[in-house]
């Protein structure tokens, strides 16, 4: 017999949704046969695969030590897998939210196996923080192998800003509803070349090309395009630059960049969809390597328990050391020009 304990970060879910997890190799329908005969029980008693389980509940599977493993498909043993560690800028934390204000350079997620991303050393800063907390009531956070906290949001492996983490499954999947649903709303920095003078909200239709891994912005709706949407004000206007805060109306890939590109302003330091020249002056003056984009701002609805801590919240991110010197030195040039 083999008896597992819910954790906090797997409570929300159903009952079959979490035994799949457990039995990944286990049809379904052995699943459900297993319920009927009372062979997997929740709390002692009956179930069907539908109930809604709770950090606490018991979870009694009455197999062989030999047909549990069979169905679980790796034994106990060799599930442990070592994540790594690394410094992360944490801006909120919770039982089931993580906000990280990720660096330029680290990718979000893994775009090959052998990458190592901010999803990673999300789950390394957990098994670390797992460690301190061996003997922390059952509300503890705990990375396990039913569920694993992930990333909610992706940033460009050169953009910097927050990303939004799920914890558990009822942070996960209520952060990816906000994300979904646009409720929650993301600002972004951007340095753009030349002078921006007024707010807009520009429209158009984006298609990807995944031969170059770029995207075209075309006037008119095709076969292979998507809507966008995209609004803009500036906060700094400098002698040939402007600092613009965006907000995506839709989120699409590579949207910011693109989008202002096809406006005649592109990002500074964007060297897939901007200016070469004004790149490499900005590389040579400041040793400039990636586009000056930054998630810098998260407002969250209001929200009912368990996120009543996020509800109405406004989070800041601090941008780039890198982008505020060159904030600072347009801000000096206009003062002394």
């Amino acid at each position: 017999m083999k008896q597992i304990t819910v954790e906090q970060t797997e409570a929300g879910q159903r009952l079959d949704k979490l035994l799949s997890r457990y039995l990944k190799e286990a049809p379904r329908s052995f699943l459900y046969k297993m319920l009927r005969k009372k062979n997997i029980t929740l709390n002692r008693k009956k179930a069907d695969g539908s109930e809604k389980v709770q950090a606490g509940d018991e979870i009694c599977i009455f197999l062989s030590q030999e047909t549990y493993e069979k169905f679980a498909g790796v034994p106990e043993e060799k599930k442990a897998a070592v994540y790594p560690v690394t410094a992360l800028d944490i801006l909120y934390e919770d039982a089931h939210v993580i906000l990280i204000n990720k660096p330029v350079g680290m990718l979000t997620q893994k775009a090959k196996p052998s990458d190592v991303s901010l999803n990673e050393y999300l789950l390394g800063y957990l098994e670390q923080q797992r460690g301190k907390e061996k003997a922390a009531p059952n509300g503890a956070v705990q990375v396990n192998y039913a569920f694993r906290p992930s990333v909610c949001n992706r940033l460009d492996r050169n953009t910097s800003g927050i990303v939004i983490c799920g914890k558990s499954v009822a942070g996960l999947r209520k952060m990816s509803e906000l994300l979904r649903e646009r409720t929650m709303h993301k600002y972004y920095q951007c340095l753009v070349a030349g002078q921006v003078r007024n707010e807009q909200s520009i429209q158009g239709y984006l298609e990807k090309d995944p031969k170059t891994n770029k995207v075209r912005i075309q006037n008119c709706e095709g076969e292979e395009t998507a809507y966008i949407e995209t609004k803009y004000r500036p906060l700094q206007v400098f002698s040939d630059s402007t600092l613009l805060e965006v907000c995506l109306i839709t989120g699409r890939s590579h949207q910011i960049r693109a989008h202002l590109a096809s406006e005649g302003h592109p990002i500074i330091g964007d060297y897939k969809y901007g200016s070469q020249k004004i790149n490499e002056t900005y590389k040579k003056r400041y040793g400039l390597h990636s586009q000056l984009l930054h998630a810098g701002r998260l407002e969250m609805p209001v929200l009912e328990a368990p996120f009543e801590a996020l509800s109405g919240q406004i989070f800041q991110a601090e941008p780039p050391v890198l982008m505020r010197k060159i904030l600072k030195a347009c801000a000096d040039e206009g003062r002394m020009g």
